[in-house]
This record gives structure tokens, C-alpha cells and sequence, in this order.
């Protein structure tokens, strides 16, 4: 298809297995409008866009998400070992995972709730967002352009409202048992993979914690942990009387460990930007209890920044063999998941579609942010010569994600569409040429699944 952007060999046929031909040749074209179109995502633009190319009526379009019959883990599964092919052979997969909350304005939206936004709440006040909540995790990948790892999208989840679960009478999940169903998928796609999954103070719950120690073979868990966290040593041995012990000894908390520590270790960690901090140190090891729910053997970090501009804080993780340094710089990869949230805001407008029933709602956000991932490698799989064009600003000195939407939105620019303005128009040579292509015998047109990104087509 003309439409989309070059790519390897085979990139765009992965997809094609997972539509029926009919449903397959509206998708992709939404795809390559998507990332040519500038500002709202919403089908009726992404169809102005593409123009001539988005043969047949506009609702065709509009159901390949409200009622076309296709998968979206199905249609993730591809594009997550594309992601992960980018990592040397053998390499530990590091995911992060984070939420983030999009605004939906109508009365009869799927999944729409009140939820609590973190960007304009701070302590003191707390700031309402009527929409979606997003569960997403994404895999850090350092491409051969960027200076830090960028936080590639895979997995989407809708985070649903307890009240709404309780009227459906449907079990409740909370983000991080979201974040639980997306790593286990990960852990069944990848056998053969380690993994060290990163996440916030709301994904470093004692139950994922709990989670990762039943998988840790191939799953370690790197969060933030609470200065009151109980611990103890591991429970002695049954002696046959009475119920056998679930804990040992007590052991002092992470606060009273490093308060009666007298000399903390100086050294210097890879700090946030490629830069590096000078900070102070304390660990200690133990089992992590929590009523009901057992011990998880954890290795705790306490660090002070000497610079005095960060706060301290305290971080843990499941593998004991973790250090200080190593447990901070795994934390410290976490942000590169809110760069790529307020990239995917800014230059895909994620936050724009407009469809209100559910397989819309569920389809067409995370269509967006495996879109941020697609855009990442398709720039990465470009010569470097081709690298340019780029948006610039003052102090600017790394490529971000406009950067690479650019190269990657010229090279799905057909011939005859001058810019990426969401009203540009061919020229009279190519709409001649498409109109003339779209003329194709009526037995071709068959609902088989198969490669439906020929150009023959």
C-alpha cells in the first residue's frame, strides 16, 4: 500500500493473519494515515488524510473498530517480538509500567470514570480527570540514535472503576494486578527470556512483589518501598508441636536500619538525562511480610542525595544478587515511560480518539501507542543519512520522537502529497493513478485472511 511507510521485509504482512482481507485493507491505511496526519486522531481525520487511498464508504472505516472481529493482544503479539528481536540475543528485557489517564467527554463511553490525574494533583490537592485510566507497559529498548533508552509500548490494559465492577458484578483489578496479566503474557511470549520488571511505589505492591518471587527464575522486581516495611528473618525449622511458624525474628525496619547506620557508603550512580549524582548508600536484606500473603525475600537501598535536591528515598528488590547501584539505575530507567506518555500526547495525540462503545474504546487507544512503538523502529531501521529533518529548539541536543515521526510520515507520503497537514491533497497525476487502481475485478475482493499489503493490490 502506498500509504505506509518503508519497512523491512515482511514488517507489514505480521498483521495481516490477524484480519480477514476486507478488515486488513482498511486497518493498514489507518495506520499510514495516522502517522501523516497532524493533530486529532479520530477516523473522520485520519480518512481526510489518506484521501483517495481509503477506498470505500467512511463507515467501513469506523468499523473496523466498533465491530470488525479481531484480536488486539493477537495484533500485539507481533509487534512485541519486533520490539524485543531490537535487544541483543540472550539480554535481560527490561519492562517498566506506568498509568496514565486521558479525558473522554459523553455520557455513554465505555469504561469512563472519575479518576484522579497526577499531573495537576499534587499533595495538598487532588485533581479529577472524567475518562480512561491506561495500564501500559512498555519494554526499554536503547536505539542506535538515542542517547537513553526510549520506552517502547506493547501491552495497553483499561483500568476499570471499582463501582463499575461492582454494578457488573465482575471481579476488580487493580493497576498493578493489571500490570500482573501483562507481565505473565510477556513470561508466556518470551520462555526463553529473563526479565526485570520496573515500576512506581503503585506497582511495587507486596502481591507483585509476591508474583516475582514465584517466577524468580526469570522475573526480578525493582520499586520503591515503604520506610515502615515490616521485615524478618525466615521462619525456623518445624519443630512438630503446635502450627508451624510463618516468620522468624523480627528484623529492624528500612528507616531504623539506616538511622543506626553511623557511616553511610559514598559513591556516584547514573542519574536521570545521562547524567550522573553523588549520593550516600545503606542496604540491607530480609523478608518482606505482609499479613496473609507470606514472606518475599527482598534486598533494600536506601539513598540521600549529597547535592541535596532530591528527597530520600528508599527502593527494593527481589533479587538479593541486587546492588545498590544496580537497583537505583534499574529505578532510574522508569522515566523514560513518562517521556514517551507525554510524546505520545504531544505528537499522536493519543488522547483524541473519539469512539464511545466498548471495542472501539478498547481498540483504538492502544492502536495509538503501539504506533508510538512502530514510528521508533521504522526510524531506527532507516539509513543514517536519512535521519534528518528533524525538529529543533533552543538547547536541544538529543533526537526525540518528532524527530523520528518526520522521516517516518515523508517516507508514507505518497507522491503528490506536498505536507502532512491533515487537508493535504494530491496531485490531478496521482488521483488519476489511485482512482484507476481502486478498479479491481470484484473476485479479489474475498473475506480470506492473508498478505493483503501487496502493492500488485
Amino acid at each position: 500500500m502506498a500509504i505506509l511507510p518503508e519497512a523491512p521485509r515482511g514488517f507489514w504482512d505480521d498483521f495481516a493473519p490477524i484480519f480477514t482481507r476486507p478488515t486488513c485493507r482498511r486497518f493498514l491505511p489507518l495506520i499510514g494515515a495516522a502517522i501523516l496526519t497532524v493533530g486529532r486522531r479520530t477516523v473522520a481525520n485520519l480518512l481526510r488524510t489518506a484521501g483517495p487511498l481509503a477506498v470505500g464508504s467512511a463507515s467501513s472505516y469506523t468499523r473496523v473498530f466498533s465491530r470488525a472481529r479481531w484480536s488486539p493482544l493477537r495484533l500485539a503479539e507481533p509487534l512485541t517480538r519486533r520490539v524485543v528481536a531490537l535487544l541483543p540475543p540472550g539480554a535481560e528485557v527490561v519492562l517498566v509500567a506506568d498509568d496514565t489517564v486521558f479525558s473522554h467527554p459523553g455520557r455513554r463511553v465505555f469504561g469512563k470514570a472519575r479518576h484522579r490525574d497526577p499531573v495537576r494533583s499534587s499533595h495538598a490537592f487532588t485533581a479529577w480527570r472524567y475518562g480512561h485510566k491506561w495500564v501500559v507497559l512498555a519494554v526499554l529498548v536503547r536505539l542506535p540514535y538515542a542517547a537513553r533508552p526510549w520506552a517502547l509500548p506493547v501491552l495497553v490494559a483499561l483500568y476499570r472503576d471499582p463501582a463499575d465492577d461492582r454494578r457488573e458484578r465482575r471481579r476488580h483489578r487493580t493497576p498493578a494486578q493489571q500490570a500482573i496479566r501483562l507481565v505473565r503474557l510477556m513470561l508466556h511470549w518470551f520462555p526463553r527470556r529473563r526479565f526485570v520488571f520496573v515500576g512506581d511505589s503503585a506497582y511495587g505492591a507486596h502481591e507483585l512483589a509476591r508474583f516475582a518471587d514465584r517466577n524468580r527464575e526469570r522475573l526480578t522486581l525493582v520499586s520503591k518501598l515503604h520506610p515502615e516495611a515490616n521485615l524478618f528473618e525466615p521462619p525456623p525449622p518445624y519443630d512438630g508441636l503446635g502450627r508451624p511458624r510463618v516468620k522468624g525474628e523480627r528484623l529492624p525496619k528500612p528507616r531504623q536500619a539506616v538511622e543506626a547506620t553511623p557511616r553511610r557508603r559514598r559513591t556516584t550512580v547514573a542519574w536521570y538525562g545521562g547524567g550522573t549524582r553523588r549520593v550516600e548508600t545503606a542496604t540491607g536484606a530480609g523478608r518482606w511480610y505482609k499479613g496473609g500473603d507470606g514472606l518475599v525475600p527482598i534486598r533494600w537501598a536506601f539513598v540521600h542525595d549529597r547535592d541535596g535536591t532530591h528527597r530520600d528515598e528508599y527502593f527494593y528488590a527481589t533479587d538479593a544478587s541486587f546492588d545498590v547501584r544496580r537497583i537505583v539505575e534499574a529505578y532510574r530507567g522508569r522515566w523514560s515511560i513518562e517521556t514517551t506518555f507525554q510524546e505520545a500526547r504531544s505528537e499522536l495525540h493519543v488522547q483524541t480518539t473519539r469512539g464511545w462503545s466498548e471495542p472501539t474504546v478498547l481498540r483504538a487507544v492502544p492502536r495509538l501507542f503501539g504506533l508510538y512503538s512502530v514510528v521508533a523502529m521504522l526510524y531506527a531501521w532507516l539509513p543514517k543519512r536519512r535521519r534528518a529533518g528533524g525538529v529543533s529548539w533552543p538547547g536541544k541536543s538529543v533526537v526525540t520522537f518528532s524527530d523520528a515521526l518526520r522521516p517516518s510520515a515523508a517516507g508514507s507520503r505518497p507522491r503528490g502529497f506536498s505536507h502532512t497537514s491533515p487537508t493535504a491533497r494530491p496531485s490531478r497525476n496521482f488521483r488519476l493513478r489511485s482512482a484507476r487502481s481502486s478498479t479491481q475485478p470484484s473476485h479479489r475482493r474475498h473475506r480470506g485472511r492473508g498478505n493483503c499489503t501487496s502493492r500488485a493490490e
